[in-house]
């Protein structure tokens, strides 16, 4: 488990992280959405151990991440950049990392590059960007790592390719409970492999959630009522600003279903029906909710 304590980092005057606090749990693949500079890359540096944070604290397991190699070794950071031996192969690339992580499996990475069609002898930097992200994914699963920590890891890759690159995380995270940490500025991206959603915003964790929790707690109702009430209230439950069209109203209601569905029932409603939103959708309600425009802080 990751554990987040008032982290802050800056760059001369410019806040990069500010104050922040987050958990992520064991077996979680944990979606960090934010829009360019918003701070994602240098939170994920921090807790790959990279940088070191201004104040604040990073835990894993209980164990400081900064200056710790055992705690290191159980993590691995694919950058948004990606790194490799000058010159090297994908062979020449796992030799080294099998000295770095203990549990680094080299007949792993040659059976990942062979699913990718990546030939393991040639030099990466002869591949395509494309390719390239394909090498880093296959070095890093490899590794074995507790904790994979992915900056825009999914740019650069076909739709296919990506959703084959999603299948081998989540058959990762199923078979021994490894922790991941997806970072985007796209939210479509992450909503079909995530269980648990964060946006960041100019350093700032401005909401995060339970993907369950999300759907099950807000949705559109869409209702024939015989008399509008003067105001859509009852406590429990958050209503958006309704939509009206003669008898008919549509609006978004968070809160409990049931709650929900008693409050319609109460008000005579003639016909009424739950239609769920998007994760985006949900996002953007829940943001406009804390007054940001959040359709420009997410893609």
């Amino acid at each position: 488990m990751f554990e987040i304590k008032d982290l802050s980092k800056s760059y001369g005057t410019v806040k990069s992280v500010d104050s922040l606090f987050a958990t992520i749990k064991k077996g979680s693949i944990f979606g960090l959405v934010g829009s360019n500079g918003s701070g994602k890359s240098t939170l994920l540096r921090m807790m790959a151990g990279i940088l070191k944070s201004d104040s604040g604290e990073i835990t894993v397991d209980g164990e400081p991440v900064w200056e710790n190699p055992s705690a290191k070794e159980r993590i691995f950071y694919l950058s948004d950049d990606q790194f490799f031996l000058a010159h090297s192969t994908i062979r020449e690339n796992a030799a080294y990392l099998s000295s770095v992580y203990p549990r680094f499996d080299r007949k792993k990475a040659e059976e990942l590059a062979g699913q990718f069609g990546l030939p393991s002898t040639r030099k990466i930097n002869t591949f395509s960007k494309g390719m390239q992200k394909q090498a880093s994914v296959v070095l890093a699963l490899a590794a074995h790592p507790d904790y994979l920590l992915c900056d825009e890891t999914f740019d650069g890759l076909d739709p296919v390719m990506r959703q084959f690159v999603k299948r081998l995380i989540a058959a990762e995270v199923a078979e021994r409970s490894m922790t991941v940490v997806l970072a985007s500025h796209n939210l479509r991206e992450l909503e079909d492999i995530c269980d648990h959603l964060a946006l960041l915003h100019k350093g700032e964790m401005l909401f995060e959630s339970e993907i369950d929790t999300l759907k099950d707690n807000v949705r559109t109702v869409q209702a024939v009522l015989r008399e509008l009430p003067e105001k859509f209230e009852c406590e429990g439950l958050r209503f958006g600003e309704p939509v009206i069209r003669g008898s008919m109203i549509s609006c978004v209601v968070t809160g409990d279903e049931e709650k929900c569905r008693r409050y319609f029932d109460d008000l005579g409603a003639e016909f009424f029906e739950f239609i769920p939103l998007t994760i985006e959708e949900i996002f953007i309600t829940e943001m406009e909710e804390k007054g940001y425009d959040a359709k420009h802080l997410i893609g």
